[in-house]
């Protein structure tokens, strides 16, 4: 999609979206990665939308200042994993070792972000699927499948055909936050829809929900603040 930039200090890139649909402006920030989007009806000139967020740039950068600002990964980073928050440090050595309070990261320090996001990958990977085991069990229906995304827009979804996708940057969050997602997405394959019956089925294989769903809406967009490639 076209961009423009809102001058000032930071300048700030405005995402264009056309829309037979649109009769006027809108204009949505995204919680998860900081998008400022302008949706403009069909016709209406790029002129017309920057003046739009012009007028409305106090409150654009007041909704991104309380978002906080994205982190970009690298050495000194304090990162997430697991709900606990982990120094990345060098090492000499050739893998990623986790310790109490710390990951070290071998490789040059250009390179450090690049190479940890490969490992959480890895590590989601195995945990996810390790807890679609264990909840499809419990439910008593198989998964045909899993990928991993880093989808703006959801933690996880299943299809019609039982492909489960999750973000992989569940890992970052709490343990019992990423169970919650995997028994959500898992209840589906007996539930396509989120009726009373749908809650029911998570309740049934995963327990009370409540806190780890509270969670992932008080603090999901901030999982989304950190970047492990500078040219991303």
């Amino acid at each position: 999609m076209p961009e423009l930039i809102l001058p000032g200090d930071p300048p700030i890139p405005l995402t264009l979206r056309r829309s037979g649909r649109a009769r006027r402006i809108s204009l949505r920030i995204s919680q998860l990665d900081g998008r400022v989007t302008l949706t403009l009806p069909k016709g209406v000139p790029e002129r017309e939308a920057l003046g739009f967020a012009r007028e409305k740039e106090s409150w654009i950068r007041g909704h991104l200042a309380a978002r906080g600002a994205d982190v970009i990964v690298g050495l000194g980073t304090a990162l997430p994993v697991g709900g606990q928050l982990h120094e990345v440090v060098p090492t000499t050595g050739r893998k990623v070792v986790f310790e109490p309070g710390r990951v070290a990261v071998p490789g040059a320090p250009d390179r450090v972000g690049r190479r940890l996001v490969g490992h959480l990958k890895t590590l989601a990977r195995a945990r996810l699927a390790e807890a679609s085991d264990t909840y499809a069990a419990r439910l008593g229906k198989p998964y045909s499948a899993i990928t991993l995304r880093d989808a703006r827009s959801r933690w996880g979804s299943c299809t019609a055909e039982g492909r489960l996708m999750y973000s992989w940057r569940l890992i970052l969050a709490p343990p019992e936050v990423l169970d919650y997602v995997v028994a959500h997405e898992v209840a589906h394959l007996a539930e396509m829809n989120h009726s009373a019956a749908f809650w029911a089925q998570v309740t049934r294989i995963h327990g009370d929900y409540a806190e780890p769903r509270n969670w992932l809406r008080r603090n999901g967009s901030d999982l989304h603040r950190y970047r492990f490639e500078r040219s991303a």
